[in-house]
């Protein structure tokens, strides 16, 4: 009987009991508390809750870390799970079904940030509803602001990450052809381009002539770019864990699932910046454009 319950007839994984759905919860929770602490922290106040002043950034850190260990712990066990045999055909579908819901979630998230640029910058005109002319001076980009050209450094981090879109790939066949060294290189040459791409990206921000805070143009531009230069960030140290797993022999041609989400998030920041090259770089760029 115990032999019958160890073998389920049935493709389907029934997970064994794990405390990480809490941790993650559990540190959310104390990250979003944290946080507000941190901004009070910042501008000098204070936050009593249940009697204690939480106006610090260790409550932050603090949650921070928990989520961190969580992802780790939990993403140690999925693949321990992978190796014990648990991710079978049907499995592996509704892993790649999961992470392109998630994918199709970061979509969304990015549209929003192309609503606010393309809103601020097709309707300056507005100024019944939006009191918009003020801000801008009926121009897009609004008077005053020097925009990047385009044909220099984001002409050159472009073709880095389309470069880096290629060395995946690469990876990717080598991988299905049972050639790991040419899986290993191709790892390695993305991961290089997605560090000189976020260094190029840093250079580009400490030389730009608006800021942040105090134009429409330079809010919408640096939360559009700056939370896609995140994402390099988070795909790089992806695909770096999976180049430390290449080496450990994890992946092979028929199960790979790892590899095969990074790479695909990996496409999805590139196809991601091509639409924020042309329309915030090259269609925003330069000369004033009249409404």
């Amino acid at each position: 009987m115990a032999g019958a319950h160890s073998k389920p007839n049935h493709d389907y994984h029934l997970v064994d009991p794990s405390p990480w759905p809490f941790t993650a919860s559990l540190g959310a929770l104390i990250m979003a508390i944290g946080a507000i602490g941190l901004f009070r922290w910042l501008k000098g106040e204070a936050v009593v809750l249940a009697g204690l002043n939480i106006a610090t950034p260790w409550l932050f850190v603090l949650g921070l870390a928990i989520v961190l260990y969580t992802m780790f712990a939990w993403w140690r066990d999925v693949v321990r799970e992978a190796h014990a045999g648990y991710h079978t055909r049907v499995v592996g579908l509704h892993l790649r079904y999961g992470m392109i819901m998630f994918i199709a979630s970061e979509v969304m998230f990015f549209v929003a940030w192309f609503w606010a640029y393309f809103d601020s910058a097709l309707f300056v005109h507005e100024a019944k509803q939006y009191a918009r002319v003020a801000a801008t001076g009926g121009v897009w980009p609004p008077h005053g602001i020097e925009t990047f050209n385009p044909w220099h450094l984001p002409l050159l981090n472009t073709l880095i990450l389309l470069t880096s879109g290629t060395t995946v790939t690469w990876a990717h066949h080598a991988l299905l052809h049972g050639d790991r060294d040419g899986l290993k290189k191709g790892l390695w040459l993305t991961v290089i381009l997605g560090v000189i791409f976020t260094i190029c990206q840093a250079y580009e921000y400490s030389h730009a002539h608006f800021a942040y805070s105090g134009n429409i143009y330079g809010a919408t531009f640096f939360m559009a770019t700056g939370f896609h230069g995140f994402h390099v960030i988070v795909g790089t140290i992806f695909l770096a864990v999976c180049l430390i797993r290449a080496y450990l022999g994890h992946f092979t041609a028929k199960q790979h699932f790892g590899f095969e989400a990074a790479a695909w998030y990996w496409h999805f920041v590139d196809v991601v910046w091509l639409f924020l090259f042309a329309s915030i770089y090259v269609w925003g760029r330069g000369a004033a454009i009249p409404h």
